[in-house]
């Protein structure tokens, strides 16, 4: 048995490659341009740092990247930041249900669990867990992306429209504070809130959920994702 687990986890990539791999799906998921500038300012890390890490993603077989063009994931790269994915909204699921941990901190401890887990513990949780399609911030597991293709950021609403908030992107939830500030406010998946006021000159838009009034930039609505009413 233990030597079963010593193969998982030497084929496994490590913690750091995993973190990487997850982006780069994500951001291939967008349509966004993968690259090296833009890793490093999501992961918030030198440059330095990014290029010595995408050599070695590259020398094992994780991504595949040509001078002058787009970084992409190798099969085997897909493969392992869609399991990585996966762990971390399925724990996030296990943290809220069977622990009650508040849903702004579900994703940050969830970051400190997902590289642990094995294949076999993922299998368990999703049968226990009904195979999810969305984490508790609305981001769609891998393979059903489909589920979230027709939300649209809250920067395209109207003022005067009601929408009913889905998903907040995974780039939103690295901001701790951020997610604190929505529950607290509740500007959370399932929500109805009232686009109440727009104002392009400052860049910022005010919510009404229910009696409360909240004011948002555009750089953060924009990765709060939602559904229009019919």
């Amino acid at each position: 048995m233990a030597q079963n687990n010593k193969t998982q986890t030497e084929t496994r990539p490590t913690p750091t490659i995993e973190d990487y791999l997850a982006i780069i799906y994500v951001m291939a998921r967008d349509g966004e341009k993968v690259i090296a500038a833009r890793l490093a300012e999501t992961l918030e890390v030198a440059s330095s740092t990014v290029t010595v890490t995408l050599k070695r993603m590259e020398r094992d077989g994780w991504i595949a990247a040509e001078t002058g063009k787009d970084i992409h994931l190798t099969d085997q790269g897909g493969e392992a930041a869609r399991s990585v994915i996966r762990r971390h909204m399925l724990t996030e699921w296990m943290l809220a249900r069977m622990l009650n941990v508040p849903w702004s901190r579900v994703h940050a401890e969830a970051d400190q669990i997902e590289h642990a887990i094995s294949e076999a513990l993922e299998t368990q949780m999703r049968t226990n867990l009904d195979d999810p399609q969305l984490c508790p911030h609305g981001n769609p597991l891998p393979g059903y992306e489909h589920v979230a293709a027709d939300w649209l950021p809250l920067t395209r609403v109207l003022p005067g429209e009601t929408v009913i908030i889905r998903r907040i992107h995974e780039i939103a939830e690295d901001n701790h504070e951020l997610l604190e500030f929505l529950e607290q406010n509740g500007i959370v998946p399932g929500a109805q809130v009232e686009v109440a006021e727009v104002l392009p000159f400052n860049q910022t838009m005010r919510l009404k959920v229910g009696n409360q009034n909240t004011v948002l930039g555009f750089p953060t609505a924009k990765y709060i994702y939602i559904e229009k009413q019919a």
